[in-house]
């Protein structure tokens, strides 16, 4: 056994040797070369993770993630006694809590004897530094993780997330509860939909119109839902345009109720006062789901369309104010945009036909136009029916339907009046003071070419906003085709009209290529980008290292 004195003369030895080899290698060895050295060392050696972690992320791009919505409404019936922290939520109209997870909660499913961990994650989106940005209320990311073993990634993606899919869309057709979207300034993106339960009670059998009319209008929309192969044989967007005009309170509202619960369509109301721009509009519409009615009420009064080149006192606008146009309207109804969506309906409401642009009503765009009219005898049956349950005579209807031909009475008049009592014989005859009290005041003022003003018009609202500019992204698709083992981050999604999932690289990920005995290494980069006038670029700024 050798002495400490020999054991300690080696090691002095041994370390003035090092301390040699150190020196000299730092006089001869260059150092970047050194830096590569210890770098590549450190690549060799580290430890290889056998996780695949997926990304699903809230939005992609200007449309929603649906692998996003799937997986939160699939892993709610996946909550399991360890969960800890969920989310409990109920609203005035609903009549069930809603549940979602908490940030940072793990959910564990397990797939054809695989083990899943899901985690819900939250993260706060970069703001703008212009200082006029108003920043929106709730500026979060939110993502899906879904973690698993390597080995698994083809089971996975070709099984797994299918069936979650499906199952989530099983879950929702049971569960069908229709829905009113309305623009809120609650994500990250800016303006996105908020959406409440549609509990509107009208249908076409309360519904005081025209017997023909309505029967018309049911049918078009029957033919509408069953014609899914012949709007692709003839090569058109699968959607429906009306248009419903007429004096307020005729039920124009009550008819897009009445229509949605018919078709079981979800409902968006648009303000087009809202709208910043045509890219707003462009990521709005893109944003809305399949099977659903688009509504613009008011389109002639709401935004001034035909003329958005000049500001209210006659100047003209910055070159750089860039604003919601017509074209911009017109495009997504019937260009090339309207194709990114099937089932849809899209409805414009207005008190006065005769002040839309004629490109707005043309066939294609608006294919059906509904008239809906003052109250007519048989539309008053109807709401006596409906109101006071009277489904036979009564001996004031002969007078009611003789003053009806001679005054112009809105349909929501009636119901008002009808409404002021239960017993029949005291509502119906305060209808008929009513009705006489407007005969002998007349039909009301008129104006300079004759006609009878109904209401006072409502003042058309001239809008002065900041616009931005268009940016496009390309697809990275040489990189997805080079996923390898090593990856341990990646990002899926899919939108409504995407038959396949979609894959990239997640941010910061890596990947090694050859290129005729080169090695290259890639690293994908993205940061968040905040861009000015309240507005937020749903992307990110993304480059390949």
């Amino acid at each position: 056994m050798p002495s400490p004195s020999s054991l300690f003369s080696a090691y002095a030895s041994m370390t003035a040797s090092v301390m040699l080899f150190r020196s000299m290698a730092n006089d001869i060895i260059p150092n970047p070369i050194r830096n590569y050295l210890v770098t590549s060392l450190g690549y060799l050696f580290k430890p290889r993770s056998r996780l695949l972690t997926l990304v699903m992320e809230e939005s992609n791009g200007m449309v929603r993630n649906q692998v996003y919505d799937a997986s939160e409404v699939y892993l709610c019936t996946k909550i399991s006694p360890d969960t800890e922290r969920l989310k409990v939520s109920k609203t005035p109209r609903e009549k069930n809590l809603t549940i979602r997870l908490e940030k940072g909660e793990k959910i564990f499913d397990l797939f054809e004897g695989v083990e899943l961990k899901w985690r819900f994650v939250c993260s706060e989106a970069e703001k703008g530094n212009n200082p006029n940005d108003q920043v929106v209320a709730r500026a979060e990311k939110r993502s899906f993780e879904l973690s698993f073993d390597k080995k698994y990634k083809g089971l996975v993606l070709g099984s797994y997330v299918p069936f979650v899919l499906e199952k989530a869309k099983a879950i929702r057709d049971e569960q069908r509860i229709l829905k009113m979207y309305t623009l809120s300034t609650q994500g990250y993106m800016g303006m996105m939909w908020d959406s409440i339960n549609l509990e509107h009670p009208a249908t076409f059998e309360t519904l005081a119109m025209d017997p023909k009319l309505k029967n018309d209008v049911m049918e078009d929309l029957d033919r509408f839902v069953k014609r899914k192969g012949f709007y692709k044989k003839v090569g058109k967007a699968w959607k429906r345009g009306y248009l419903l005009y007429g004096p307020p309170g005729t039920g124009k509202s009550s008819l897009v109720a009445a229509m949605a619960n018919h078709l079981k369509f979800d409902v968006y109301d648009l303000q087009l006062v809202n709208i910043m721009g045509d890219y707003d509009l462009r990521r709005l519409l893109l944003s809305t789901g399949n099977r659903s009615i688009l509504v613009i009420e008011d389109i002639d009064c709401s935004i001034d369309l035909p003329d958005r080149r000049h500001a209210p006192d006659g100047r003209k606008q910055p070159e750089h104010h860039v604003q919601l146009t017509l074209s911009g309207l017109l495009n997504f109804i019937d260009g090339l945009w309207s194709s990114c969506g099937d089932e849809r309906i899209i409805v414009f409401t207005t008190n006065h036909k005769d002040r839309l642009d004629p490109a707005l009503l043309r066939p294609g765009r608006m294919d059906m136009h509904i008239h809906m009219s003052y109250c007519n005898p048989q539309g008053f049956k109807l709401l006596a029916s409906n109101y006071l349950g009277i489904h036979g005579y009564h001996h004031l209807f002969g007078e009611i339907e003789g003053l009806l031909q001679d005054i112009e009475v809105s349909p929501a008049q009636v119901a008002e009046e009808l409404m002021k009592s239960e017993d029949p014989d005291i509502a119906l005859g305060g209808l008929v003071k009513l009705l006489k009290r407007k005969k002998l005041e007349g039909d009301g003022p008129v104006d300079k070419d004759g006609k009878t003003v109904g209401i006072q018009e409502v003042k058309r609202q001239k809008v002065e906003t900041k616009g931005k500019p268009v940016r496009k992204s390309r697809r990275k698709v040489y990189m997805c085709n080079k996923i390898s083992p090593d990856t341990e981050m990646l990002k899926i999604s899919k939108s409504p009209k995407d038959n396949n999932l979609t894959i990239k690289f997640a941010k910061c990920e890596t990947m090694v290529d050859y290129f005729q005995g080169i090695e290259l290494k890639w690293a994908y980069v993205g940061n968040e980008v905040g861009m000015s006038n309240n507005q937020k670029d749903p992307s990110a700024k993304r480059s390949f290292v």
